[in-house]
């Protein structure tokens, strides 16, 4: 299968995510020397933590290649570069959700959430442009649910 774009993914509220086909399409794409990376553009925090490191344990048991999590925009200043200039051997999902506690930039007639979803959307558009694998996934406002079903989806 050629090394390319992918796609987004509105998965969660009124969609069964153990049946989506995007993510187990994606992860086909997979071969020997890759890896999956998990970009998450959800609150960081312990509960999420432990669900990504499940679902990226998952991966990386299943189809045995490296795998790591980022919480963004955190990781665009660190791993995010070598995302996008190294060899095509990354395979990304974007997560992303929409901020429950979100706050105005004073000033601005925008949000902080609106700043950090451009940065999500930005980031993923170069991936594409990069011509990496990648998938956008959209978990709502239920963040732990959506990660949940995520992990399970990963799993089976």
């Amino acid at each position: 299968m050629a090394r390319g774009r992918q796609g987004e993914a509105a998965l969660g509220a009124g969609r069964d995510l153990v049946d989506g086909p995007e993510v187990k399409a994606l992860l086909r794409t997979v071969t020997p020397g890759d890896y999956v990376a998990f970009l998450a553009y959800v609150p960081m925090n312990e509960t999420h933590e432990v669900l990504l490191q499940a679902a990226r344990l998952a991966v990386r048991d299943t189809l045995r290649v490296a795998t790591c999590v980022g919480f963004g925009p955190r990781y665009l200043h660190s791993t995010g570069q070598a995302y996008k200039g190294g060899p095509n051997s990354g395979v990304f999902i974007q997560i992303i959700c929409d901020d429950p506690d979100d706050l105005a930039v004073p000033g601005r007639r925008y949000s902080f959430g609106v700043v950090k979803a451009a940065q999500a959307l930005g980031d993923f558009r170069v991936l594409q442009e990069r011509g990496r694998r990648a998938l956008r996934v959209h978990l709502g406002s239920d963040v732990k649910a959506g990660l949940a079903l995520l992990g399970r989806a990963l799993e089976a």
